[in-house]
């Protein structure tokens, strides 16, 4: 037997928004255990990668964890990696942003446990070919990423048993290529399997070196895990197995393997991730058919041979899949301009610096993006990265500039999301308002301000690749088949019975301000399950948009001629919104004007949708509530209708805020949740999104005639 080098890393990381009982959790099943295994076998050496979200909670909840790593650290045992502090996609943030989180989690690491870390966890093992050259301005020596990007490159399995170099600009950075095998066998398979691997690899001969880098979670977070690694004793098998082996399995760090075995290669590598991400970011449709390709290599005995060409997306495409992601991403851009001005103009102040570490906790990535984890659908997540980014640029940056000044309004227009149109933005000391008049002059943002909380942020319902699995599931069941398998990647655990009646997809985003007319047949049911017919054509479309100022108030007005089918014929329609803001109120002001443009009478449905995202639909804390009247069901994910409305409320009693909305004339009130199907790592599950409030109006209108209406959100503080 000959001998083969391994190094193994590590990594731990809970997001910003998180529970803290899910931080507990992980902690006491997943970083504590594996940490007292290392400490039980002294010659298992590790690199372990920790976020510095989860590192500040650490060191607050459990600071004698840190000694205890500190001192496995100090013996040579653990081998420190750094990366961004808040776990960002390094690729998709400006390189300023990239440099400061780097920095900020190298310090950290020097400064509580002694050491400066050569090697960096790249999150999500997201890979874009500039990246050496920030990598590298910031102290970096190497990354860990998978064996997958660097067979993109055109390698073959036989040249990966070592580490590679690379470069951007001169600025080289040393790459270790990740064992995609090692990743499903660790722990997931008997501990022979990966002694297997290893002999194979050993018999070839010349020091060759595997890697094997991974979460930290898997080890006992994910569904089954705990059992298996500890309680069943895998852990403990794995490291007597590598103890026993140690006369041919050598354990390195990878900084020692820098210093002692020469580099495989040069490589320069596309853009990649891990090959699961790069298929979860695929339409819903062109994920089906890669996955019927797949199959079929696989039937044919051909996928492990051609896998590596069968590349699929890049990460970036998630910011085209899901609007709502890329409208965060692009949020972030934003902020992280003003961040930029700001410390430009006053140099490195308290507020800056507070200001650019909520920029950053914005940048976490787990909201961005969405796989076979909660991520982007989980609204604590989404939440927690508004907050963030209101904060830096709301109690910061604004206070910074303003200096107390309590009435004020700034307007900008801009291509915001990077579609190709012009964004108009309206900021108050109150309240931040994005609109978005190419997609049917809605309202795309509403941020309030004392709060920090996107009133908004809500998910649009969409066919997700993985629910033509649950629709599988669902039959097989009804066959008797069987559940899951281990590894969360092909996990089909279901976390309520039904789940595969409330797939519904939606047409348009589901945001605010959007104009429906309703097919005179439409019920409350078909509307919310969007399966209605609409009988306008103002949605999706573009309308004009002006702004005026006029004492001290500032007016949004778009504008839309359309058309409308109603009894049999089609009617050209005007519709014009007026939104007002007082720079000193926590009001907003709609006054909606509809003229029948036409030579007919005409008999109209309209209705003004508003998605409200409060977080959590079935809180006792957070409900309805219509004065004068006692409601059968009042928390948010419950579904009514009610005639006569002149005001529907929003409280949720845990931010202390209530949303009033009153109308005039009176008019019929539906609500209903929105709730999305996905996919979190116990499987697939509900989660509630938003609360759809849509004032419906009987118009009958002659030709010229006009009606008004009048909408006015009043937001009020509970304490």
């Amino acid at each position: 037997m000959g001998t083969v080098y391994l190094a193994i890393g590590i990594h731990n990381h809970q997001p910003v928004g998180n529970f803290d009982f899910v931080f507990e959790d992980a902690y006491q099943r997943a970083y504590l255990p594996f940490l007292e295994a290392l400490e039980r076998h002294p010659g298992i050496r590790v690199a372990q990668h920790y976020t510095g979200i989860l590192l500040d909670w650490i060191e607050k909840h459990h600071p004698d964890f840190l000694e205890r790593l500190a001192a496995l650290v100090k013996r040579g045992q653990v081998e420190m990696m750094t990366g961004g502090f808040y776990e960002p996609i390094l690729p998709i943030i400006p390189d300023r942003d990239k440099l400061g989180q780097i920095r900020k989690l190298t310090d950290y690491i020097r400064d509580h446990f002694g050491v400066s870390p050569r090697g960096l966890w790249l999150a999500e093992r997201v890979w874009e070919p500039h990246l050496p050259r920030p990598l590298r301005e910031a102290g970096v020596e190497y990354v860990v990423i998978d064996d997958s990007h660097l067979k993109y490159s055109g390698l073959r399995e036989e040249d990966l048993s070592g580490y590679f170099l690379t470069e951007e600009a001169g600025y080289p950075v040393n790459i270790f290529p990740i064992a995609e095998r090692l990743r499903y066998t660790i722990p997931f398979r008997p501990v022979e399997e990966t002694l297997d691997f290893l002999g194979a690899l050993a018999e070839r001969g010349g020091s060759p070196l595997a890697v094997f880098a991974d979460d930290g979670e898997k080890f006992g977070v994910w569904p089954g895990t705990f059992k298996h690694c500890y309680s069943d004793g895998w852990i403990e098998r794995f490291f007597r197995a590598l103890e026993e082996n140690s006369s041919w399995i050598k354990l390195v760090h990878f900084s020692e393997a820098l210093d002692t075995l020469k580099p495989a290669g040069r490589v320069y590598l596309p853009t990649a991730s891990y090959r699961e991400m790069m298929e979860w970011a695929l339409p819903a449709k062109a994920i089906h058919e890669y996955e019927d390709f797949e199959a079929r290599l696989k039937e044919s005995g051909l996928f492990d041979r051609y896998k590596p060409s069968t590349t699929s997306s890049f990460w970036r495409n998630f910011l085209a899949k899901y609007e709502e992601s890329n409208h965060l991403h692009k949020k972030m851009l934003y902020v992280s301009r003003k961040v930029k001005d700001a410390a430009a103009r006053y140099g490195d102040v308290e507020a800056v610096l507070k200001a650019r570490d909520h920029l950053w906790a914005g940048q976490c990535n787990c909201p961005y993006w969405h796989g076979v984890f909660g991520g982007l659908y989980l609204t604590n997540l989404r939440y927690a990265v508004y907050h963030e980014l209101i904060l830096a640029e709301e109690k910061e940056i604004e206070a910074l500039e303003r200096r107390g000044e309590t009435s004020w309004v700034r307007k900008e227009e801009l291509d915001f999301d990077g579609d190709g149109h012009r964004e108009l933005i309206v900021e108050t000391p109150v309240l931040n308002l994005v609109f978005s008049p190419q997609h049917g002059g809605s309202l795309v943002e509403l941020d309030y301000k004392p709060t920090a909380i996107n009133l908004l942020d809500t998910m649009t319902r969409r066919e997700e690749g993985y629910h033509r699995k649950l629709l599988q599931l669902a039959e097989q069941k009804k066959s008797g088949g069987g559940d899951g398998v281990a590894s969360i990647h092909d996990l089909l655990a279901v976390k309520e019975q039904g789940l595969e009646k409330k797939l519904v997809y939606d047409w348009y985003r589901r945001v605010a301000l959007i104009d429906h007319f309703l097919n005179p047949d439409t019920t409350l049911k078909a509307f919310s399950r969007s399966q209605y017919g609409e009988d306008g054509d103002f949605v999706l479309e573009p309308y004009t948009f002006e702004t005026k100022e006029e004492g001290g108030l500032v007016t949004v007005e778009l504008r839309r001629k359309g058309t409308v089918w109603a009894g049999g014929a089609a009617h050209p329609v005007e519709l014009q919104k007026a939104v007002t803001v007082r720079p000193d109120s926590q009001e907003l002001d709609v006054r909606i004007r509809i003229k029948n443009d036409g030579q007919d009478s005409a008999k109209l449905w309209y209705g003004s949708e508003w998605n409200f995202a409060l977080l959590a639909g079935n809180a006792p804390d957070r409900y309805f509530e219509i004065p004068g009247r006692s409601l059968r069901q009042r928390h948010l994910a419950s579904t009514g209708a009610e005639p006569d409305v002149e005001e529907i409320d929003l409280v949720d009693e845990w931010q202390k805020l209530k949303i009033r909305m009153r109308l005039s004339p009176q008019a019929e009130v539906w609500r209903f949740p929105v709730e999305s199907v996905s996919m979190s790592e116990a499987g697939f599950e509900r989660v509630y999104q938003s609360s759809v409030v849509l004032p419906l109006f009987r118009l009958d209108l002659e030709p010229g005639q006009v009606s008004e209406i009048r909408i006015r959100l009043i937001f009020e503080s509970l304490g």
